[in-house]
């Protein structure tokens, strides 16, 4: 796993894997009294040892970094209930509303100070219930659609502004061996779940905290989604899915939806032969739009807060440094804090800093708070049903709008 899980369309759904523990002390003596901080495990080279260089230069010393392959998720939550968590750990998009609502985790809203501002606003807004913070943002990770600039000029293809340009422009570009568009290989079912709803004008909860996806425009999105599903136009079956820049960087793919992340690989390999755009608009009330999300680090109400809360406002409030290496050395990420961007060196120039506009113009938070697990499930199960199965599109959203009815039950507001 790498950070790029936190917009693996998995909504806060837990994966499957080991939860045996990597990682260690900093170099201080690893003392029973030491904070224990916990991340899942990064997949980039350097970035464990980054945490742990970060905790080492702490002034209050006496912080045990820890990182967990697998079911990290899962590891967190049952910690928590068993009531023998670290006393600050990262979550994705922050903590989950069950995790606020029972009290699991502290209030950090006073750690943030006057730089609360500063921070992406819809990004810090994820991690907030009743005006209240429960996470600070550590980084930005978002997804985007990348084209390679001379095959779609050889088909005579402009890039793409709706879905009915893009379902278009695969079907031009798919010749020989190469398809024209790649959107993971289970043709976006497990990925696509917010720009579906925001493309199309609409999404996952009305302000009033109803289901807003239970609508004939996004529905007759799905069903496009489905014909180029079926039109022979997609990549299906990579060796690596919609994260991994593989598919593309070969040539089996003129277009694929990936993430930041990729494009330095992209780049190293294809030079300026590349583009990145939004997903498209959907329909005559929809807009282009690309997700966005972050890990958050949270303080366990039940460990040593007042500590905890001293070194998350020490790494992810006061040492910009540091969220600047975070953000760039260990792989590519925008960082969380709008006034690091014109300091981010490797986001200031053509389509590196086209992508990075793209969270601040049309950018979404992956998910909302209310957005709980099992309403993550429902969805991405319907959305599979819909474009891989066929399903009627219509009786499946009002299926997943029933299930999300129920949750937001537990919520009053």
């Amino acid at each position: 796993m790498s950070r790029r899980a936190v917009l693996a369309g998995i909504g806060g759904a837990a994966l499957a894997g080991a939860l045996a523990a990597c990682g260690g002390d900093t170099g201080r003596g690893g003392g029973a009294g030491d904070l224990r901080s916990w991340f899942h495990q990064y997949g980039e080279k350097g970035a464990p040892e980054a945490l742990a260089r970060y905790a080492s230069e702490y002034p209050g010393g006496g912080v045990r970094v820890s990182s967990f392959p697998g079911d990290y998720d899962q590891k967190i939550s049952s910690a928590l209930v068993a009531g023998d968590g670290p006393d600050v750990f990262e979550f994705a998009n922050g903590p989950t509303i069950d995790m606020i609502t029972a009290g699991q985790v502290a209030d950090l809203t006073d750690v943030l100070g006057d730089a609360r501002s500063d921070f992406t606003p819809a990004l810090l807004d994820r991690m907030t219930h009743g005006g209240r913070v429960y996470g600070i943002p550590q980084v930005t990770d978002m997804q985007l659609l990348v084209y390679r600039r001379s095959m779609l000029e050889q088909a005579g293809v402009v890039p793409p502004r709706t879905l009915d340009e893009l379902v278009s422009a695969a079907r031009a570009l798919n010749k020989g061996t190469t398809k024209g568009l790649f959107l993971g290989n289970n043709g976006g079912a497990d990925v696509l779940g917010g720009v579906l709803l925001w493309s199309s004008g609409h999404d996952y909860l009305t302000p009033e905290r109803k289901p807003g996806f239970v609508d004939e425009e996004v529905a007759a999105g799905l069903r496009t989604m489905r014909a180029l599903f079926t039109s022979g136009d997609l990549l299906l079956g990579a060796p690596q899915d919609w994260s991994d820049p593989g598919a593309f960087i070969a040539g089996q793919t003129a277009m694929q939806w990936t993430g930041l992340w990729a494009l330095p690989a992209i780049t190293a390999a294809l030079g300026d032969d590349v583009g990145v755009r939004a997903f498209p608009a959907i329909g005559a009330n929809g807009g282009t739009s690309v997700p966005f999300g972050a890990y958050g680090a949270a303080v366990n109400a039940k460990g040593d807060v007042a500590r905890a809360k001293k070194f998350v406002q020490w790494l992810w409030v006061e040492r910009t440094d540091l969220q600047l290496d975070w953000a760039q050395s260990y792989g590519l990420h925008v960082p969380a804090r709008r006034s690091l961007l014109p300091r981010a060196t490797k986001l200031t120039t053509g389509m590196y800093s086209e992508a990075a506009d793209l969270v601040n113009t049309v950018g979404h938070p992956q998910t909302p708070l209310l957005w709980t697990a099992r309403c993550a499930t429902a969805y991405r199960d319907a959305l599979d049903r819909i474009i891989r199965g066929g399903a009627d599109p219509m009786t499946e959203l009002r299926g997943v709008g029933g299930v999300v009815e129920k949750e937001l039950e537990r919520f009053p507001s």
